[in-house]
């Protein structure tokens, strides 16, 4: 094989150079769809039907993703991940408590922000960390446990915080989670194990489908609280921002309480500040109005943001491990 077929094979394929665009200008996007879908929502509001399929689409790819090394680390590094699934799900419900008490909700507000709380980490995530220098073996990790465990988690923290507010359908949101997310993510998880050629040839595109699949969900979901926006959007609006702020600030604080390194802590800010609030959208639609999904509307485009911006500061600071700064310490003695 000369030079030019060696640089050919190494090089990126056109889909993971696209899906490569996609993400970088996610932020961007997301953030258009959601200024679009306020300003003309009727053209949208076709799509709300279809956002829990839509959602069952990026989890898929999200299955065809994983591999056996990723469950590895389960096995390899069991306190950083347990570490990180106890803040996922401790930090965020806690700071909703704090939210939703000290300032007087409507019910169907208060609901949408203990959901986006209560949901697991977002896949775009995993995506975040890798551009900041975090460890992104144990982001995966996060990502697939705290998912694999929201069809028992989720409900419960939603039933114990949201109960006061609005009558909560437990087993109908287990039900719901195992539909969205589970079921998918084995279909994937089997696909790539029983068709490896074909997942081959459309895994580098998934990335793109899931940046495409999600702008709809933005745009249908934003459509449909619209009017909801308009009135009492600056409200909903800074209690995201609170929320996304507490989890990324409390999250890291948890990492470096707990003694993990530095590229471990990045990965744990991310996890426990970037919901999954597609899924907490579609639960909200599903179980109780579309109101309560615009907390999750506004949470998606807002926490892609705060997480690109605090991904391109971390990467221009590569973190030091504990085993690399003994050798550059000595190094720099010689």
């Amino acid at each position: 094989m000369d030079n030019n077929e060696v640089a050919q094979a190494a090089a990126p394929s056109r889909g993971a150079r696209v899906s490569r665009i996609a993400g970088t200008w996610f932020p961007v996007i997301v953030l258009a769809a959601g200024v679009v879908a306020v300003a003309a929502p009727a053209p949208f509001l076709t799509v709300a039907p279809f956002i829990n399929p839509l959602l069952m689409v990026i989890m898929l790819g999200m299955g065809m993703t994983l591999r056996g090394a990723d469950f590895a680390v389960v096995a390899r590094r069991p306190i950083p991940l347990l570490i990180g699934v106890l803040a996922q799900f401790i930090i965020m419900p806690l700071a909703a408590l704090l939210l939703v008490t000290v300032f007087n909700l409507e019910s169907a507000i208060a609901v949408g922000v203990i959901l986006v709380a209560a949901a697991p980490g977002g896949t775009a995530s995993n995506v975040i960390v890798y551009l900041a220098k975090g460890d992104v073996a144990l982001s995966v990790a996060m990502t697939s446990v705290s998912t694999l465990v929201a069809p028992i988690l989720t409900p419960l923290i939603v039933l114990w915080i949201a109960g006061s507010y609005l009558e909560v359908d437990t087993l109908g949101m287990f039900v719901s989670i195992v539909q969205i997310v589970i079921i998918p993510i084995v279909a994937g998880v089997l696909l790539r194990r029983l068709l490896p050629g074909l997942v081959g040839r459309v895994i580098d595109w998934m990335p793109l489908v899931s940046v495409l699949v999600i702008t709809l969900v933005i745009l249908a979901v934003v459509a449909g609280s619209a009017e909801t926006i308009l009135t009492s959007g600056l409200v909903v609006a800074g209690l995201v921002v609170a929320l996304n702020g507490l989890g990324l600030l409390l999250g890291y604080f948890a990492a470096r309480v707990a003694g993990l390194d530095e590229a471990a802590r990045r990965a744990v800010t991310f996890e426990v500040g970037m919901q999954n609030s597609g899924l907490a959208a579609g639960l909200a639609r599903t179980h109780f109005s579309p109101e309560a999904a615009l907390p999750a509307a506004l949470f998606s485009v807002w926490h892609n943001v705060t997480g690109a911006a605090l991904a391109s500061f971390w990467s221009r600071r590569p973190p030091r491990s504990r085993a690399e700064a003994p050798r550059r310490e000595s190094g720099s003695k010689t």
